[in-house]
């Protein structure tokens, strides 16, 4: 198998993560696409994701996977072993809920104050921005950081009692907060004290020592 990326990507990170939660990293190739240079929004690459975002995941057969979640929800059930997308009906809609609130609340909303306010990937790239949204954006991406406190004053990881997709995807959502410069605010302990937690877990260690 293959995967496009850029292995510095916050959202990369979540599938590079996946890999080497199930020790999967031999069996993949990568394929750097050059966030920088807009090679995800080109022709060429257009034709493999429509959506012109990374990573994508390409199949022996040629199929093509993208998206995070449905590339992870792929990856985790090749072994019939899914040990971060839920093995029950119940622990798969809570892990997809909580991913999918990591998503809206930290990570895309961290996407957009990117991408609208500061220079993103540059001129070239960014076309068009609105200054205000991204300003919006930025502070939804906090108030979610405070939810998500919440969260873990209540349990040990995102989702529940065990490690997950959902942890994995919180975990992508700060490492773009930390491009941006945007600080976990100190008042939310449990976030940080589970953040520092991660950080010692070997996919999270591995990715943050990864240099583009």
């Amino acid at each position: 198998m293959k995967i496009y990326d850029w292995p510095t990507g916050p959202y990369p990170a979540r599938v590079r993560m996946a890999l080497t939660e199930k020790d999967m990293e031999s069996r993949i190739t990568f394929e750097k696409v050059d966030l920088w240079k807009g090679e995800h929004k080109m022709a060429g690459f257009l034709k493999k994701n429509y959506s012109g975002t990374l990573p994508v995941l390409e199949l022996d057969d040629g199929t093509f996977i993208a998206e995070c979640t449905a590339i992870t929800e792929y990856l985790d059930n090749l072994d019939g072993n899914p040990i971060l997308t839920g093995n029950t009906p119940r622990e798969k809609g809570e892990i997809h809920m909580m991913s999918k609130r990591v998503e809206l609340e930290v990570m895309d909303a961290v996407s957009v104050y990117f991408h609208h306010a500061t220079p993103g990937l540059g001129p070239d790239v960014e076309l068009y921005q609105n200054n205000e949204w991204g300003l919006r954006q930025r502070d939804r991406a906090l108030r979610g950081m405070r939810y998500f406190d919440s969260v873990l004053r209540e349990r040990p990881f995102v989702a529940g009692e065990k490690f997950s997709m959902a942890d994995i995807t919180l975990v992508g959502g700060l490492i773009f907060a930390a491009i941006v410069e945007l600080s976990i605010p100190e008042e939310c302990t449990a976030l940080l004290a589970w953040h520092e937690k991660m950080k010692e877990r070997p996919s999270v260690k591995k990715q943050l020592e990864i240099k583009a």
